[in-house]
């Protein structure tokens, strides 16, 4: 195991899982947090969909990432500390650990643990000088990281993610992320944009049915996780494009009527009734530049596809 590599557990699974879990399932109308999905399974499910065909995200970004690579390092300057939510398997980092002027340090935060060391620890062998220090913790919660304020900092936060928040969650979000960071240091944020309802469609629903494993996961990772009865095979993989608000919908639809206990709490599902499991925005240009701007970021420049269906921002904390 590589020594340059240090770890930090900052995840308080267990007690936030419960509760979060439990709060969501007594809805009228019952959802669970994406971020649920990401167990070690729910990880290998997830990289194994930015594998497939219809599934453009993940390759349209690294190839705006490559592409653009030296404009993209000139963009951000000179750097100490780059800061990762959701790090995964690390590919898209690459292209910027390879570029980037001056780095010193690099802090991927994930809350799949063994996921998350393992990767840190196969990319400090590519990277033998880079200081990693991996955080197991929730970037969608406020977090005290291991870094040192007066050097300059940069938050990557790739693949979209930040769709998976609503509006105003995204809102909080940028306001939570800025107070990790100084005027003048940076965030790299990867956005899909607005665009036709087929494709849209087609990615969240892939021929080999990856994405419908990966859906119906979360209910796995809950029944070991929490003690749930869910039956995986009484629920089927939903997803659609919601032009009214601008996302992709993901759902689990129960087929029968059946009751299921999660934490020793039981839960009444009809047939037909769905679990909101994930939302997915899509942003125009403009309208992600106005998100930003009006949470603390300013938009210095963004790189695009030649089909404008992935976006690459690069924003400036302005105060």
């Amino acid at each position: 195991m590589s020594q340059q590599v240090e770890s930090y557990d900052m995840y308080t699974n267990q007690h936030n899982m419960r509760k979060e879990v439990l709060d969501g399932l007594s809805q009228v109308h019952k959802t669970l947090q994406a971020k649920y999905f990401y167990d070690q399974a729910g990880s290998e499910l997830f990289e194994q969909i930015t594998h497939q065909p219809e599934y453009y995200l993940t390759r349209t970004e690294l190839d705006i990432l490559y592409q653009h690579q030296t404009a993209i390092a000139d963009c951000i300057g000179p750097v100490h500390t780059l800061i990762e939510y959701g790090s995964g398997s690390s590919r898209k980092i690459k292209s910027l650990l390879s570029s980037l002027h001056q780095l010193e340090a690099y802090m991927p935060i994930d809350i799949s643990k063994e996921f998350l060391i393992q990767s840190a620890h196969q990319l400090s062998q590519d990277y033998p000088d880079l200081q990693i220090k991996a955080v197991c913790g929730d970037y969608s919660e406020p977090l005290r990281l291991p870094i040192e304020d007066k050097l300059k900092k940069v938050i990557f936060f790739p693949g979209s993610t930040i769709g998976n928040f609503d509006p105003a969650e995204a809102a909080d979000f940028f306001r939570r992320s800025s107070q990790l960071l100084e005027k003048g240091d940076g965030f790299l944020i990867g956005i899909d944009t607005k665009k036709e309802a087929a494709v849209l469609h087609q990615a969240y629903n892939d021929e080999a049915g990856i994405t419908a494993r990966f859906n119906l996961n979360i209910l796995r990772h809950i029944n070991a996780s929490l003690g749930g009865t869910f039956d995986l095979a009484l629920f089927d993989h939903v997803a659609f494009y919601n032009e009214e608000f601008g996302r992709i919908e993901m759902h689990l639809k129960s087929r029968i009527d059946q009751l299921v206990t999660v934490a020793n709490q039981t839960f009444t599902f009809k047939q037909g009734e769905t679990i909101h499991t994930e939302s997915s925005y899509k942003y125009s240009i403009e309208e992600f530049q106005l998100l930003a701007n009006q949470n603390g970021f300013t938009p210095v420049k963004y790189f695009t596809d030649a089909r404008e269906h992935f976006s690459v921002h690069y924003l400036e904390k302005s105060r």
